[in-house]
């Protein structure tokens, strides 16, 4: 997410940081289940209607940076140098992806992920949805010609990769694995050149 310029759009992005923030720490204090979403109004000192134009749900305050993230996939293929191939780009920011939730201070966020049922499928249906972006942003790149079912699969796999390596042992040799394979499937999946 670009950062905010404005002085209104300023004040907005600490606003939501301060809920998330605020969120977060509570969620780790007390445990997500035992703090509601006035809970957590009432600690970052905002109404509740303030918090949900923030953010949709509960869920959604332990993933803030959900739509960052997203749109890094994105940008992975769409701000790509000029003939350079996406499998690097993609390459790259699942390594970024995976550096920023594989830290240290990540794990008692990935732990409390773990025991709730309802983060754990938030966070599937948002790994569904990055996928879904990553797809129409390959799709849609006219450099690239393989078909849509392809484009799916790629930006599937993708996504997943940075899910698989940051529970490996070494996270980022595990992102260099996954992509080994999925660059193999993407040129597998390019229509054949005439000649």
């Amino acid at each position: 997410m670009t950062a905010p310029t404005g002085r209104r759009e300023r004040k907005k992005a600490a606003t939501r940081q301060k809920i998330a923030d605020t969120a977060l720490r509570l969620f780790l204090d007390r445990g997500y289940d035992a703090v509601g979403i006035r809970d957590v109004a009432a600690e970052a000192d905002v109404a509740v209607t303030t918090l949900f134009s923030h953010f949709a749900s509960k869920e959604a305050l332990v993933f803030e940076q959900d739509q960052t993230f997203e749109q890094g996939l994105v940008r992975a293929v769409t701000d790509r140098a000029p003939h350079e191939s996406v499998v690097p780009a993609l390459r790259r920011e699942i390594h970024a992806l995976v550096r920023h939730c594989a830290a240290d201070s990540a794990d008692p966020v990935w732990r409390m992920i773990a025991t709730s049922p309802a983060l754990r499928e938030y966070e599937e249906s948002m790994r569904l949805r990055h996928a879904e972006s990553l797809a129409a942003a390959l799709a849609a790149d006219p450099e690239l010609p393989q078909t849509a079912t392809a484009c799916r699969a790629i930006a599937r796999f993708a996504v997943d990769a940075y899910s698989l390596a940051r529970e490996a042992a070494d996270p980022q040799a595990a992102v260099d694995e996954i992509f080994h394979m999925i660059e193999a499937a993407w040129e597998a999946a390019a229509p054949p050149r005439r000649g």
